[in-house]
């Protein structure tokens, strides 16, 4: 599927701006491949650079504000130049995706609260801007879509996908935005959690997958949060238990809220920063844990 992004001429310059992707569907850490046309009008048209964005909506902190547009990439692909009266120029693009951007892909299908589009801005001189905006769609990479398979099987129902203003405490992000998936409880684990928040952060050589339960229910004081984090390699992938994977996980972070229940002096302390902070597990190997099953706790590390 071709998209084509197409500018108004701008400010009387005569100057339109085509953005075209061969294919608007990637991945986080892969290539954007495209071509920016600008074409001029009867006069010459001298350009200052032109840069490619990546666009999306985002939650601010403060939860009582409205969402706002946010452009989280940019690169630029060209600088000076002129555009020759009647005449156009092509511009080649393969714009680098970071391992961070957020998905918008999820079981194939489009989430409509998470839109992501990739703006053209061709600065003119002396001071005219103007950009064209088409849509991109990102796809999990395999690592978070087996997270999301083994999520799945193992009974939880997704309730809602977001991206939120800023990163988390302790953190390391490249981004100034971080997306959370929101999931009601599968029935195995029911009781102990009602709902659980998953925060992938990614790189070129692994995730990190932050379980934060029951955060909701916790700013409405019905009851308390707890977030654990742990650490996998995109080596090796394909070949791992998944399920066995992430159930240990989500029942390592079960037995860390539960006991912060039955500590109540302890519990009330509970911020996000103080437990985002700590550091995650070391990353799980290729290889480790594989013949495990369900339920073991080693799966996906200590959780301490």
């Amino acid at each position: 599927m071709r998209l084509t992004g197409v500018s108004p001429e701008s400010g009387g310059t005569g100057l339109s701006v085509h953005t075209t992707l061969p294919n608007p569907s990637t991945r986080p850490g892969l290539h954007l491949p495209g071509r920016v046309t600008v074409a001029a009008g009867p006069e010459d048209v001298p350009v200052r650079h032109i840069r490619l964005g990546l666009v999306t909506t985002v939650e601010p902190d403060d939860p009582a504000a409205p969402k706002r547009l946010v452009q989280f990439h940019q690169v630029p692909i060209a600088g000076r130049f002129v555009v020759p009266a009647n005449r156009r120029r092509a511009v080649d693009f393969a714009l680098p995706l970071p391992w961070e951007t957020p998905v918008t892909i999820f079981g194939g299908v489009p989430l409509l609260s998470l839109r992501m589009g990739l703006r053209t801005e061709v600065s003119l001189d002396p001071d005219l801007d103007q950009g064209a905006m088409v849509p991109v769609f990102v796809h999990p990479i395999p690592t978070q879509q087996h997270l999301f398979a083994a999520l799945d099987t193992l009974g939880f129902t997704i309730r809602q996908a977001g991206l939120q203003e800023g990163g988390l405490p302790g953190v390391q992000h490249t981004l100034p935005l971080h997306q959370r998936w929101g999931y009601w409880v599968g029935p195995l684990y029911a009781g102990p959690i009602t709902e659980m928040e998953v925060i992938l952060v990614t790189n070129s050589a692994g995730l990190e997958a932050i379980l934060w339960m029951d955060r909701r229910l916790a700013l409405a004081g019905i009851t308390h949060q707890s977030i654990s984090r742990f650490r996998i390699w995109h080596e090796d992938a394909d070949r791992r238990d998944w399920v066995a994977t992430v159930d240990g996980w989500v029942r390592h972070a079960i037995n860390r809220h539960a006991a912060a229940a039955a500590h109540a002096d302890w519990s009330a302390q509970i911020t996000g920063s103080a437990h985002v902070s700590r550091h995650p597990d070391e990353p799980v190997r290729p290889g480790y844990g594989r013949a495990g099953t369900a339920g073991e706790g080693s799966a996906g590390g200590d959780g301490t």
